[in-house]
C-alpha cells in the first residue's frame, strides 16, 4: 500500500505492531486535488522459531528434548521444519536485497527523468524567449513601417489610440520571474515515486497563491453527490479539461507576447447576387451576431435567415476587412470543362453522315439498302417521322454513322438539328422528280452548318429518270456537281437495285479523309440529343450522338434542364453496351426527365453539380418565359385584347411519342390560321395521354390529339365521362389536315352578292296607305320580291334595303321578268324620282376554308 500514500500528508509508513491483526486508515491522493481514505488491515503470520542456544549438539533443543517439542512431532519432522525455516529466511534476505537494488534503480531512473524534464523546460524557455524576441523585433519593424507610412494629415485621435495601445501592451508584458514562478509549482518525483511540489506548498498555500494572482478556479473537492446537485452545490464544479487547456494556451500566448488578440485573417468572400446573412457570416468566418449588428448600424433590420442583396453584402464585407469576389449564378456551369484537347490525344473517329432531301425521294430506302434493314416498313404511311441514328461498317472496315431525317415540311427543326451535328450531308434527289421545296431547305441547312455535301441522285433505275435535269436544277441553288465542273461530288444510285451504293460509300470515305475527323476518347463525354421520348417501361430515353470523350455506364451527366446517371446504354442494334465513344449513337437511360431534342449532354463529376446546373437552367428558362410575358405595358395588353376580340381560337392538346414529333406538330399548328382564326396549343408533351391531360382539355373545351401514343385506362374513362374527344394519328399529314378542317369551321361564312336584275323608274305615284310607288320597267334580268334592292341616282347608291311590295297591274307577284312593267315600293323609304335605277341582288353564304 506504500505506493498509494502521499508523503506530503505527514503520516508514517504503515508498519506491523503487536501480535494480532491491526486496522488503520491510509489517505490516497489523486489528480485535481481529490483524496480518498482507505481502511487497511494487516495480519501477522505465525512462524515457529527455535530458541537460540537450546541445542548444542546440532539437532536443536526441540529436536533433542522431547519435553519442548510439540506433541505428536517426530525428530525427522522437526528437522524438516527447521530446514524449511532456514530456507525461508534465506529467501527473505534475497528478496530484501532485490528490493534494495530495485529501489536504487528506480531512484536512478527518477533522477534521469528529472534531469530530462529540466533540460526540456530549459529548451522550452529558451525557445519561448527566442519567439518573444522575434515577435518584439517584428512588432518593432512593423511599428517603424507604420510610422514611416503615416501621413501628416493624420488626426490626433488616431495618434492617441496608438499611444494607448502601446501603453496597454507594455502593461500586459510579463515580469521576468513569472515563468520561474510558474515552473516552481510543477511537481518533481521523489524517491518514493509520489510527485510532490518543489517548494512543499500545502493546499492552503496554493489556494492563497492562486487568489493573489487573481484566478479563482471555483473547484469543488470530493465527489458531486445527488444532494449537492439538487441543492445547487454543482455551481462550484471545476472547469472542464478543454477549458483548462484553452486557459493554458492563453497564458502561453501571453508569455510570448502575443496576448489575447490574434492577427485578423483577410479572406476572399465569394458573393452571389443574393445571399443569406448566416451564409455571409460563415464565408467571412465572423459571428452571426456581429454581422446582424453591423446591418442594424447601417439601418437594415435583418435576421440571420433573411437574404440581402449583393451591394449591401459588399459593404459589410469591406467593413469587416475582407475582399469581395463577385460571382454569378451562371458560374455553376463552369464545372463543365471546355478544355481544348492536345494534338497527341486525338484519335481518328467515324464520320457522321446525315441523309437529307424531299419527302418520298428515297432517303430511308437508300439507308436501308446500305444497312440491309427494313426501316421503311416500320414507318407509318411509309414516311420517316423521327430522326434515326445508325452505325454501318463498310466492306473496307470503316465505320460510318448515319442520321436519317424526315423530309416532310413539318420537320424543319429536325433537319436543322441533323445538319448541326453532322460532318457530311448526303442530299438525296429523285431522278424522276428533280429539286423540290424540302430539297432547297436541306441545301440551306447544309450551307448554314458549313458542312460538305454529296449529292445522291436516287431512283436511277426508273425509265423516266433524268440525272442531267437534277444536276441542272441544282445549279439554280449554287450547288455545282463534279459532272458540271464543280466541287460537289454526285453519285447515281438506286436504293431498289443497290446500284451505285459502293460508289456512294467511297465518296463518303474520301470526303471524311479530307476532313481528317479526330476526337479525344479519354475525356469526359459530351454529345448532342438527337431525339428524346418517354417510354412506359424505361422512363425518359434520349438518343445521344457522342461527339467527344467516352460515355460510360454510371456516368453522371446534365443535359439541358435535366440531369441523370447513365443506367444503361443501348446501341442502334438494340444491344446493351458498357460505353460509347465518339461518333457513336446510343440510347441513354437514367434521366430524371425528358430533355429537348438538340440539347447538349455533358458529363460532370458529382450528382450535386449536375442537380445544381439543371436547377439553374430550369430557373433561367422560367425567368425567360416570365420576362417574355411580362415585358408589356398595360396599353399593349389592352390593345392585344382588343385585337384578339374578333379572333376565334381552336384550343388543342398534343401528346406525341418523341420530343421531335411533338415539336414538329406544334410548329405546324402555329402556321395554321389567319386574322380571324388560329390554333392554340394548350399543352404538348411526350408520352401516353393521362388523366391530367383530360382534365385540362375539359376545362378548356379542347380535343386531345395523340400522335403514335394512346390514352391509358383512367384517361379513357375520364374522357368518356367528361365528353372529351381523343383522336389518334400515326401520320402527320392527317393530323394537320384535320386541324385545318376544324379551324375552318370557326371561320364565319362569306356573304356573296349576285346581281339578278335592273329596273328603271318611269313614273312615281302616290298611293294612300302605302306612300310613293315607283312605276318601273325591268330592263335586265329579273326582279324578285324577296331580293335586296339599291336605289341608284346618277350611278350613286342613295339607299339600300328591301321591297315592301312588288305588283304587276293590281296583283302582288313574287317576280317580274325582263321587259315587263311593275310597281315597286321600298320599305321605310319614299324618296324616289323618275329616272332613278333600281339594282336588284340576292345574297348567299359561302363556306370558307383555310388554305
Amino acid at each position: 500500500m506504500n505506493g498509494f500514500m502521499s508523503d506530503s500528508d505527514g503520516k508514517k509508513t504503515l508498519g506491523v505492531r503487536g501480535g494480532g491483526p491491526r486496522s488503520g486508515q491510509v489517505k490516497q491522493s489523486f489528480s485535481h486535488g481529490r483524496t480518498k481514505n482507505v481502511v487497511v488491515e494487516t495480519k501477522r503470520k505465525r512462524v515457529v522459531v527455535p530458541k537460540p542456544g537450546g541445542n548444542k549438539s546440532g539437532g536443536g533443543a526441540a529436536g533433542g528434548d522431547p519435553s519442548r517439542r510439540p506433541a505428536g512431532i517426530s525428530d525427522a519432522e522437526m528437522e524438516r521444519r527447521l530446514r524449511a525455516l532456514q530456507a525461508a529466511k534465506a529467501r527473505e534476505a534475497d528478496d530484501a536485497r532485490e528490493r534494495a537494488e530495485e529501489e536504487k534503480r528506480r531512484a536512478d531512473e527518477r533522477e534521469r527523468r528529472r534531469a530530462e524534464i529540466e533540460a526540456k523546460e530549459r529548451e522550452e524557455r529558451e525557445r519561448e524567449e527566442a519567439l518573444k524576441a522575434k515577435a518584439e523585433e517584428d512588432e518593432r519593424k512593423k511599428r517603424e513601417a507604420e510610422e514611416a507610412a503615416k501621413k501628416a494629415k493624420e488626426d490626433a485621435a488616431a495618434a492617441k489610440r496608438a499611444e494607448k495601445a502601446a501603453a496597454t501592451a507594455a502593461e500586459q508584458a510579463p515580469a521576468p520571474g513569472a515563468a520561474d514562478a510558474g515552473r516552481a509549482e510543477r511537481a518533481v518525483p521523489t524517491k518514493s515515486g509520489v510527485p510532490t511540489p518543489r517548494k512543499g506548498k500545502t493546499d492552503g498555500d496554493r489556494d492563497s497563491a492562486g487568489k493573489k494572482r487573481g484566478r479563482d478556479d471555483n473547484r469543488r473537492s470530493g465527489k458531486l453527490t445527488l444532494n449537492q446537485a439538487l441543492n445547487g452545490g454543482g455551481e462550484n464544479r471545476g472547469r472542464s479539461l478543454a477549458a483548462m487547456r484553452r486557459k493554458q494556451e492563453r497564458e502561453r500566448r501571453k508569455q510570448v507576447g502575443m496576448g489575447d488578440s490574434r492577427e485578423k485573417i483577410v479572406r476572399d468572400v465569394q458573393l452571389p447576387e443574393t445571399i443569406v446573412v448566416q451564409e455571409l457570416a460563415n464565408r467571412m468566418a465572423e459571428r452571426v451576431a456581429d454581422v446582424v449588428k453591423a446591418l442594424m448600424q447601417n439601418g437594415i433590420m435583418a435576421t440571420q435567415n433573411q437574404s440581402i442583396d449583393a451591394d449591401t453584402a459588399e459593404l459589410l464585407i469591406e467593413e469587416f476587412g475582407h475582399k469581395v469576389v463577385r460571382v454569378s449564378d451562371s458560374d455553376v456551369e463552369d464545372v463543365i470543362h471546355t478544355v481544348d484537347d492536345k494534338e497527341e490525344d486525338l484519335q481518328p473517329r467515324a464520320p457522321v453522315v446525315t441523309i437529307m432531301g424531299h419527302v418520298d425521294h428515297g432517303k430511308t430506302s437508300l439507308l436501308d439498302a446500305i444497312r440491309n434493314a427494313k426501316v421503311v416498313a416500320g414507318e407509318a404511311g411509309g414516311i420517316t417521322q423521327h430522326i434515326g441514328a445508325y452505325q454501318v461498317r463498310t466492306d473496307g472496315g470503316q465505320l460510318i454513322t448515319f442520321l436519317d431525317t424526315p423530309g416532310h415540311a413539318a420537320f424543319t427543326s429536325m433537319r436543322a438539328r441533323g445538319a448541326q451535328v453532322t460532318d457530311i450531308v448526303v442530299l438525296v434527289v429523285a431522278a424522276d422528280d428533280a429539286v423540290m421545296p424540302q430539297t432547297v431547305e436541306a441545301i440551306a441547312h447544309a450551307k448554314a452548318a458549313g458542312v460538305p455535301m454529296i449529292v445522291a441522285i436516287n431512283k436511277i433505275d426508273k425509265p423516266e429518270a433524268d440525272p442531267m435535269k437534277v444536276r441542272t436544277a441544282l445549279l439554280q441553288h449554287e450547288v455545282v456537281v463534279e459532272a458540271m465542273s464543280g466541287e460537289v461530288q454526285d453519285v447515281e444510285v438506286s436504293a431498289k437495285t443497290g446500284l451505285g451504293l459502293d460508289e456512294l460509300l467511297d465518296a463518303i470515305a474520301l470526303q471524311s479523309e479530307i476532313l481528317e475527323l479526330k476526337a479525344n476518347p479519354d475525356r469526359a463525354a459530351s454529345g448532342a440529343v438527337i431525339e428524346a421520348q418517354l417510354d412506359v417501361g424505361r422512363g425518359p430515353v434520349a438518343t445521344v450522338l457522342v461527339q467527344n470523350g467516352t460515355l460510360k455506364q454510371g456516368d453522371i451527366f446534365v443535359v439541358g434542364e435535366q440531369w441523370g446517371k447513365v443506367r444503361a446504354l443501348i446501341n442502334d442494334k438494340g444491344e446493351r453496351v458498357k460505353s460509347a465513344g465518339p461518333s457513336e449513337p446510343v440510347e441513354v437511360l437514367g434521366l430524371n426527365g425528358t430533355p429537348e431534342a438538340g440539347d447538349v449532354l455533358n458529363v460532370v463529376e458529382t450528382e450535386a453539380q449536375a442537380r445544381e446546373i439543371a436547377d439553374y437552367r430550369e430557373q433561367a428558362a422560367k425567368d425567360k418565359r416570365a420576362a417574355a410575358g411580362a415585358a408589356t405595358t398595360l396599353e399593349q395588353l389592352m390593345a392585344k385584347a382588343k385585337a384578339d376580340e374578333n379572333v376565334a381560337e381552336l384550343p388543342i392538346l398534343v401528346k406525341a411519342d418523341v420530343q421531335g414529333s411533338a415539336e414538329a406538330i406544334v410548329q405546324a399548328m402555329e402556321k395554321i390560321g389567319n386574322d380571324e382564326v388560329r390554333v392554340r396549343v394548350l399543352h404538348s408533351g411526350v408520352g401516353a395521354i393521362t388523366e391530367s391531360d383530360i382534365g385540362l382539355a375539359e376545362a378548356s373545351g379542347a380535343p386531345v390529339f395523340g400522335f403514335n401514343v394512346r390514352a391509358n385506362a383512367p384517361a379513357r374513362n375520364a374522357a368518356n365521362q367528361k365528353g372529351v374527344e381523343i383522336r389518334y394519328y400515326s401520320v402527320i399529314y392527317d393530323l394537320v389536315d384535320d386541324v385545318k378542317a376544324a379551324a375552318s369551321g370557326l371561320l364565319s361564312n362569306e356573304i356573296r352578292e349576285n346581281f339578278i336584275g335592273y329596273a328603271e323608274i318611269r313614273q312615281v305615284f302616290k298611293v294612300t296607305g302605302i306612300g310613293k310607288v315607283a312605276g318601273c320597267l325591268v330592263t335586265e334580268g329579273v326582279a324578285r320580291r324577296s331580293a335586296g334592292v339599291r336605289l341608284l341616282r346618277d350611278n350613286v347608291v342613295i339607299h339600300e334595303g328591301t321591297l315592301k311590295t312588288l305588283k304587276r297591274f293590281k296583283d302582288e307577284v313574287s317576280e317580274v321578268q325582263s321587259g315587263q312593267e311593275c310597281g315597286m315600293a321600298f320599305e321605310a323609304y319614299d324618296d324616289v324620282r323618275e329616272g332613278d335605277v333600281i339594282e336588284i341582288f340576292e345574297r348567299e353564304e359561302v363556306t370558307r376554308t383555310l388554305s
